[in-house]
């Protein structure tokens, strides 16, 4: 009686473990279903980015034959302007070709058929004929101008320097240098010119107050142990002795001092590189009477006198 009663339990459960089954392999084939949609997204995904960036690239792409074009047609409106023969250049559907003339405008024709290649070297193109001739062309110039002489290039005399008279108003030692002085002259302008000088061991302190000069006056400015010299003071030199040059007696600051035989007006200021004070300084000297010369012709103020060294005879100036 017991074992037909446990039968009857258990042979009353079984529909419900058929449909728990039925169940089961329903829920694995939805599994699947949605394993292979998934699946099927990330394709097309990946086939609409593809899409998306080929879409970006043709876009590019058509800006970047844009861009070209743009380029090819200002460089030939340039060479029309050099007036520069053009190379031919195909169009953007290579079936014409442009060629612009310096005074012709624009005309297309069919490409041309290939050239053997003898005839390409005996006709380079235009562009490097235009090369050729311009590098002549300068060339021929520069040949030109190193055969010509020099013009406008004024001789190297005493003319070329602005001598005048001028007045040493104050000076005192250099406070850096124990053989400089440094003086305020007077030269005939608004302000007086600063100007140093090596003359401590020649000159008293006291003889060069308020004392007449002749100064060098367009020499390059320099300074001189930091202290900018705007002149120089003329005078009789040799190893052993200086003697600043004297103007004649009624000379005043601004007098220029001339030389007879060398007309001419002196440069604004002496170029360092053309060395002209250098190549005329040994052509200064003081002759037998202590007169201050260049080549014999004395330093002279028109109508005033010469000037001279008060002793050095016969010697150089500087």
């Amino acid at each position: 009686m017991f074992l037909r009663c446990a039968f009857f339990r258990m042979s009353g459960h079984t529909p419900s473990l058929v449909r728990l089954e039925q169940r089961a392999a329903e829920a694995d084939h939805i599994i699947e279903y949605l394993k292979e949609q998934v699946q099927l997204l990330k394709e097309k995904a990946i086939v609409q980015a593809t899409v998306r960036e080929e879409k970006k690239l043709m876009v590019e792409n058509a800006k970047l034959k844009k861009d070209i074009e743009e380029l090819k047609r200002q460089l030939l409106e340039k060479e029309r302007r050099r007036g520069v023969r053009e190379v031919p250049m195909p169009s953007a559907d290579s079936t014409t070709q442009c060629v612009s003339e310096p005074s012709a405008p624009e005309s297309c024709a069919p490409p041309p058929t290939s050239v053997p290649p003898s005839a390409s070297k005996k006709s380079p193109p235009a562009s490097d004929e235009a090369k050729k001739k311009v590098k002549a062309e300068k060339k021929e110039k520069q040949e030109k101008k190193a055969a010509a002489p020099p013009q406008d290039e004024p001789k190297v005399d005493v003319s070329r320097l602005d001598l005048r008279v001028g007045r040493i108003v104050s000076a005192q030692k250099h406070p850096d240098a124990d053989a400089l002085y440094v003086e305020q002259v007077d030269v005939g302008e608004e302000a007086p010119r600063t100007v140093v000088s090596g003359l401590v061991r020649h000159v008293p302190l006291e003889q060069m107050q308020n004392r007449m000069a002749v100064l060098l006056c367009n020499l390059k400015p320099a300074k001189m142990r930091g202290v900018l010299s705007q002149a120089m003071v003329m005078c009789a030199s040799s190893p052993d002795k200086v003697e600043i040059l004297d103007p004649p007696s009624g000379a005043v600051p601004g007098d220029r001092v001339t030389f007879q035989g060398f007309p001419g007006e002196p440069d604004k200021e002496l170029n360092p590189k053309k060395k002209v004070w250098e190549q005329l300084m040994p052509d200064l000297r003081t002759d037998d009477q202590c007169v201050a010369t260049y080549k014999g012709a004395a330093f002279e103020v028109a109508g005033k006198g010469v000037c001279k060294a008060q002793s050095m005879s016969n010697s150089g100036i500087k």
